[in-house]
């Protein structure tokens, strides 16, 4: 057995919740194969395209993983585990795992926009808008409390040049 793949016994678990072959087309093949490159793709972060040749053409794994992922086979599979887990008392509910993943995002993503690009709030402002964003969305509401200052100037009514002569 090599390393990613299920061991006798977790197969014995397994097996059994995994949906019935069909009575028509082809034969099906060996379902612990592909649960075992399933395995493998989620262990190693590998693309799909780069699964090793041992466990068969790639797309029949993924075919294998998003047909159970549509009929909820993942899903039971995962509830039959927490049922045995917990009737063996090896699953502590009072235990929260919470993941701490901070990504850093660009300046771009604040808002700040690119060094030396033109400014233009009122283009993104119209284009959120026309999206039909609500009106708290967060670009609006900064939008309306942070006027441009032309707009400051027209809403006073007055050009700040004119007031001095």
């Amino acid at each position: 057995m090599r390393r990613h793949e299920l061991t006798d016994e977790q197969w014995e678990c397994l097996k059994d919740l995994l949906p019935p072959p069909s009575k028509r087309g082809r034969p099906r093949g060996d379902l612990r194969e592909v649960l075992n490159a399933i395995f493998w793709l989620l262990r190693t972060g590998a693309p799909w395209r780069d699964l090793p040749e041992r466990y068969g053409p790639w797309q029949t794994v993924y075919d294998w993983f998003n047909r159970w992922r549509r009929d909820g086979t993942w899903d039971r599979m995962l509830q039959a585990l927490h049922i045995r887990l917990d009737r063996q008392g090896r699953i502590d509910w009072e235990l929260w795992c919470v993941d701490g993943t901070t990504v850093r995002a660009s300046r771009a993503a604040a808002g700040a926009g690119k060094k030396g690009a033109p400014k233009n709030p009122q283009t993104t402002l119209w284009a959120a808008q026309e999206a039909d964003s609500a009106r708290n969305c967060t670009w609006l509401l900064t939008a309306e409390a942070c006027p441009l200052p032309s707009e400051r100037r027209r809403a006073r009514g007055t050009n700040q040049r004119s007031s001095k002569r």
